[in-house]
């Protein structure tokens, strides 16, 4: 009786320590992903300043809005090198991250993710050209909300949701093929239907994430490789910062006003 006794005390205590642990990790998660946001929206905001100009004589260019872009505003949004500020976000998680993953140190990983969170700032930073910045930042906050609300239920949640994932990422490639043909046809009702879905498959995918984070440090955590499980947290970092920044960006087609 005694030994059960102690059987059920060691065990107990595993239990416990592993939900500390985990509440650590994801509050690691967390943290990163929220870093990741500010550089973002800093990058964003200081780019956007840079390229624009208020003075007649030092614009390259002028917007259909009347926006006075500068050199470098030209240079990032009109020339051909928008091209590259568009793509290589998607070059990075493509090509680079996985091999970051792989041979890179915890602490490399995680510079890695501040790196790419200031490149989206650099591809992002024309919406502060297009929308207003109370309609970007009432569309952030509605996004937040959003997020934290999809984020716990993934994370409290009974129900098995890991059969969502491949339905949801092929969702994501279609959504992927539909802008691509929408580049083309520049019809508003297939935008408008691609915003509506856009913002269904990433709220699904910020459940999916979180749960997925959360079963995968609980699978792990006995093996003590705390290496592994910092750069799975840089990991589960960027999955929920891609939810949480494609919801916005569709969220702002919805919701924001335009200059």
């Amino acid at each position: 009786m005694a030994q059960h006794d102690t059987i059920r005390t060691a065990a107990g205590a595993r239990a416990s320590e592993i939900d500390a642990g985990l509440r650590a990790h994801m509050n690691k998660v967390y943290g990163t992903m929220s870093v990741g946001m500010l550089i973002t929206a800093l990058a964003a905001w200081a780019i956007s300043g840079l390229a624009v100009t208020t003075d007649p004589s030092a614009a390259a260019a002028q917007l259909p809005n009347g926006e006075m872009l500068t050199g470098f505003g030209s240079a990032i949004y009109l020339s051909p090198l928008r091209w590259v500020v568009m793509l290589a976000p998607l070059a990075f998680i493509f090509l680079g991250w996985g091999a970051l993953l792989r041979k890179a140190p915890a602490a490399g990983v995680q510079l890695g993710f501040f790196a790419f969170a200031a490149l989206i700032g650099l591809s992002l930073s024309s919406i502060f050209l297009v929308f207003t910045s109370f309609s970007i930042a009432q569309t952030f906050v509605v996004t937040a909300i959003a997020f934290a609300g999809l984020s716990l239920w993934g994370y409290t949640t009974k129900k098995d949701i890991s059969g969502w994932g491949s339905f949801l990422i092929m969702g994501v490639i279609g959504l992927i093929v539909a802008m691509i043909v929408n580049i083309f046809l520049q019809s508003p009702a297939m935008m408008f239907a691609i915003s509506a879905i856009g913002v269904l498959i990433f709220a699904g995918l910020t459940a999916f994430y979180t749960q997925e984070i959360k079963n995968t440090y609980v699978a792990h955590a006995a093996q003590g490789d705390q290496e592994w499980l910092d750069k799975a947290a840089y990991d589960g970092a960027l999955l929920l910062y891609i939810s949480f920044l494609n919801m916005f960006q569709f969220l702002l087609m919805f919701m924001g006003q335009q200059e």
